[in-house]
């Protein structure tokens, strides 16, 4: 369960530092549906805001439903991209929710929010004497980070050396420091190492652990759960059906949308995706690879295993083939020739590195499971490709030659179009035990989590139920700070 407990001191402490920054903090109703439920002069501040302004208004923005504008946007219908038959090469719809229009640009702001919030508003996190510490493989402590600046906390981003330059640099903008681990991507153990140091070591720091924080698990329940139900509603014709979500493993917190989408929609499958080179769910693995932001070598504490249907290996090269494919010019011209519309072709670049994963995932599951084109996978671009230019340069350097329009072809036909069934595995109740039981090893051995706890999250159906049911609980808290700093009128 999400920790509740009071502490009036610290409260008094935030409340005051809230009230001298004009910072008001939105509920989960608010962000599932912020134009019926964002107060009027909250829109007015944000009329005035841009969407990656650090401004406290753009708490508010934290929301899949932003207008799709740099500045002065209000809200909309859930920002999503439908891929077309022609560049996916299957009959079924692919539709992916976009990242891009959070603040920040990708939707980590959202698991960190709701990571962070929680403490503040209970007085737990005192941001005038603690320091918000965020480990990640990249987009999650760029998110601690921002928030952690909009609420006047100072912060600390923990992320491997080997991540995409863009991500240092932006993150030397809001981040009061920046720590940079050994290794690459999937090198998540010597990220915890440094938050075991750290809290070692030092007396002024809060750790905000996306992958066992349950407050990540949470939000994207309620409010990526919410904001694919809501696209479902809109997408589905009569007779057709929705086949499933597709998401990588990452920190856990977004295979959380399919706790919540099995509720409404009973039939649909969650598959859970991870790379090739490092196939830790597939086939207890590891290795390094080039999907930035799905760290792994291990299973997360917040992923509901139980409710996972299927494991999705993605090869590395297919992820960067696709990018590369729907990034260069001559690599939108040849798309063009393919018959995809310009508003398609504009709207490429709203995928990233690990949305290209997701949406190759769903490939393997119309595939596999022979979908149709009444059926409907939903997927998500978890960012966009304004964090992986430096990606695309060295790929081009890498081939010594410029992009022609028959390498184009060439990645189209291998990397999309190409993609099988190889590398999946259709999970069978021993099988989720199987993963599940992998838990063990890096959070009852090493992170300090119980085997009660453990056994607890499979056995006992109240456990994750009682995690969905704690939204109402937080928004009360949140209602309670507002109202402490007199900020609402």
């Amino acid at each position: 369960m999400i920790d509740l407990t009071m502490n009036e001191a610290n409260l008094k402490r935030a409340v005051e530092m809230a009230r001298r920054r004009n910072v008001v903090i939105p509920t989960f109703r608010q962000m599932k549906d912020p134009e019926r439920c964002t107060p009027a002069f909250m829109k007015e501040r944000l009329r005035a805001t841009g969407l990656w302004d650090v401004d406290p208004a753009n708490l508010f923005r934290i929301t899949w439903k932003n207008e799709p504008t740099k500045t002065g946007g209000l809200f909309g219908p859930v920002n999503a991209l439908e891929l077309p038959s022609a560049l996916t090469g299957v009959d079924a719809r692919i539709i992916a929710l976009v990242g891009k229009w959070f603040p920040t640009g990708a939707h980590k702001v959202g698991a960190s929010f709701a990571c962070l919030v929680p403490r503040l508003v209970t007085g737990q996190f005192d941001p005038t004497r603690q320091k918000a510490v965020w480990p990640s493989t990249g987009n999650y402590c760029r998110g601690g980070a921002y928030n952690a600046q909009l609420l006047g906390c100072d912060s600390i981003a923990i992320l491997p050396e080997g991540m995409s330059r863009e991500r240092f640099e932006w993150l030397e903008t809001v981040a009061g420091e920046i720590i940079a681990t050994p290794g690459t991507e999937s090198d998540v153990k010597e990220i915890y190492d440094k938050t075991w140091e750290l809290r070692r070591t030092r007396d002024d720091v809060m750790i905000f652990n996306q992958f066992e924080e349950m407050g990540n698990h949470l939000w994207h329940y309620e409010v990526t759960g919410h904001a694919m139900e809501d696209l479902l509603h809109k997408v589905l014709g009569p007779g057709d059906r929705f086949a499933g979500v597709t998401v990588t493993s990452g920190s856990g917190g977004t295979t959380a949308c399919g706790d919540y989408l099995k509720e409404v929609f009973p039939t649909a499958k969650l598959a859970v995706g991870e790379a090739l080179q490092c196939p830790t769910l597939l086939e207890n693995g590891f290795g390094s690879h080039r999907i930035e932001g799905i760290g792994d070598k291990h299973v997360p504490w917040v992923h509901n295993v139980k409710n996972t249907d299927m494991v999705i290996a993605v090869d590395d090269e297919d992820s960067m083939g696709f990018i590369r494919l729907c990034n260069e010019p001559e690599g939108v011209r040849y798309l063009e020739s393919l018959g995809l519309e310009k508003d398609c072709l504009d709207q490429l670049p709203l995928m990233g590195i690990s949305g290209a994963a997701n949406v190759l995932m769903a490939v393997k599951m119309a595939k596999y499971y022979e979908l149709t084109s009444r059926d409907v996978v939903l997927t998500v671009f978890t960012d966009s490709m304004e964090m992986y230019g430096s990606r695309l340069r060295e790929m081009g350097e890498e081939r010594g030659r410029p992009y022609s329009e028959r390498d184009a072809a060439v990645d189209h036909a291998r990397h999309v179009l190409g993609v099988r069934t190889d590398n999946l595995l259709e999970l069978s109740y021993t099988e989720k035990k199987r993963i599940h039981n992998l838990k063990y090893y890096t959070w009852v051995e090493q992170q300090g989590k119980t085997s009660e706890e453990l056994n607890a999250q499979w056995y006992d159906d109240g456990y994750w139920a009682g995690i969905h049911r704690m939204a109402d609980a937080i928004d009360e808290r949140i209602d309670d700070f507002n109202r402490r700093t007199g900020l609402l009128g």
